[in-house]
């Protein structure tokens, strides 16, 4: 009796944050453990799941850095990386498209169908949804087909959710020439949750938040203001692959979202703790 007792409490917890985020989207980075670890794949799934059918409308933006590069070696293409970017040459573009809109993005598809959601899987090409340039480098250095986002036209995303979907975004673009574009996936979830003012933007990572001392689990920054990150990073607390994501935050922020959040995927249930809890989980960046 006690345990159904308690499961009776969290739902009452869950239900004010149900009833505020009816008909929110919530633009979800999916990367790191919660994408490859069993377990934490098919909790990750039952949260988007719930969530769409609790009124919400997740939109799934992901990576799949991995998942490239060990295509790249079974080809026996080499992968070289400039100042943390993939250097994407012809070749090595069409691997990227392959495994990212192909591979990568149609497994998290079925993962969500089969955890009772309708997924739709998408990448920047499908609806004109992302449009790029060739990113410009202050050292001058071409990487190829590596491309900075310049439009986001949400239509295909709005109307997929309209008729109960869950979009599934790959971070490929294109350009008025239809060209192919690798772009920054972290990059591409903010720039997603700007286009379809989203209420909340939340990114999965394997780290517990952003942490003051990344050897030290138990420094976590609970909230950032957009207004320290520039002393952050100048002190070297946001740097590497943090760097990306606190940006995204930063500007989805300035252009409309809510509220933004950057969480440990390695947690079960870590994006309804987050959403539907009191405590949380991981960082918040708020303006």
């Amino acid at each position: 009796m006690q345990e159904s007792i308690q499961k009776a409490e969290v739902l009452i917890e869950a239900l004010p944050y149900i009833r505020e985020f009816e008909g929110k989207t919530v633009v979800i980075k999916y990367g790191g453990s919660a994408m490859t670890e069993p377990a934490l794949r098919r909790s990750t799934a039952e949260d988007i799941v719930l969530m769409k059918y609790v009124g919400m409308d997740p939109v799934v933006v992901h990576g799949g850095g991995p998942a490239i590069t060990q295509t790249l070696d079974r080809l026996n293409i080499g992968s070289e990386f400039h100042q943390g970017l993939r250097v994407t040459d012809d070749e090595t573009i069409e691997v990227v498209e392959m495994v990212l809109a192909g591979h990568v993005n149609k497994d998290i598809v079925a993962l969500l169908n089969s955890s009772g959601g309708t997924a739709v899987g998408l990448c920047g090409k499908d609806g004109n949804l992302l449009y790029a340039k060739r990113i410009e480098l202050e050292d001058g250095r071409d990487l190829g087909h590596v491309g900075a986002i310049v439009r986001v036209d949400p239509r295909i995303i709005t109307a997929l959710c309209d008729a109960g979907m869950i979009p599934v975004v790959a971070p490929v673009a294109t350009d008025a020439a239809g060209g192919t574009w690798n772009v920054n996936a972290d990059t591409a979830a903010g720039e997603i949750a700007a286009a379809v003012r989203a209420e909340k933007l939340v990114f999965l990572t394997d780290t517990p938040g952003l942490l003051r001392d990344v050897g030290d689990p138990g420094s976590l920054i609970p909230e950032v203001r957009a207004q320290d990150v520039a002393e952050l990073k100048k002190s070297g607390v946001i740097a590497g692959g943090m760097m990306p994501k606190i940006d995204a935050c930063v500007n989805a922020l300035e252009r409309g979202v809510n509220k933004t959040h950057v969480i440990d995927g390695r947690v079960s249930h870590s994006l309804l703790l987050e959403i539907f809890t009191d405590k949380g989980l991981g960082t918040l960046v708020r303006a």
